[in-house]
């Protein structure tokens, strides 16, 4: 019985068609199939989508943001270059100042517009700082808003950190 066995397991290779096991094999192949497409496959769609539309909802965000941005840049632009118009008024007031006060004392003239090139100087320096510093106190606060609102709350060291770890121990279990 051996050697029957034997002399028909000679005649099959390793690449010989067996339909008893090739039928067994879709067989199972289709049930494997099917138990994955009610199981599986909708828990596996829906988180795609929910990624999808996070990413999509960050997008959104970040381009709001930069628009804001770009709003607040060119806010600063026009500030700074009315300041600079308001600096050359105060230089030409200087000026014309200076120029009435030479005809009558030449040293004093001098002195006067000396002074108030100087003090136009520190009014400009005095403008740029406080738009920059309103520029990023914007900014700031804009990040801190568009930061919220992905996250949908706000948070601290504390909760950031446990965020993470969350986060962290999360990807450290194993999936069902």
């Amino acid at each position: 019985m051996r050697a029957a066995a034997e002399a028909e397991g000679a005649g099959r290779g390793p690449f010989s068609i067996n339909p008893g096991l090739m039928i067994w094999t879709l067989v199972i192949f289709g049930l494997l199939l099917l138990i994955l497409a009610k199981t599986a496959w909708p828990a596996i769609l829906k988180a795609v989508e929910e990624r999808e539309q996070r990413i999509q909802d960050q997008l959104d965000a970040a381009a709001k943001a930069n628009a804001e941005a770009q709003r607040l840049l060119a806010d600063y632009h026009s500030q700074l270059a009315a300041a600079k118009a308001e600096a050359q008024d105060i230089v030409a007031q200087g000026r014309t100042a200076g120029d009435k006060l030479r005809d009558e004392i030449v040293a004093k003239g001098r002195t006067e517009q000396e002074e108030l090139l100087a003090r136009a100087r520190r009014e400009i320096a005095i403008e740029r700082d406080k738009a920059v510093a309103e520029l990023r106190r914007e900014a700031v606060e804009l990040s801190i808003a568009a930061a919220t609102k992905v996250i949908e709350r706000n948070l601290d060291t504390e909760a950031d950190r446990k965020l993470v770890q969350d986060y962290l121990a999360r990807l450290h279990t194993p999936r069902t």
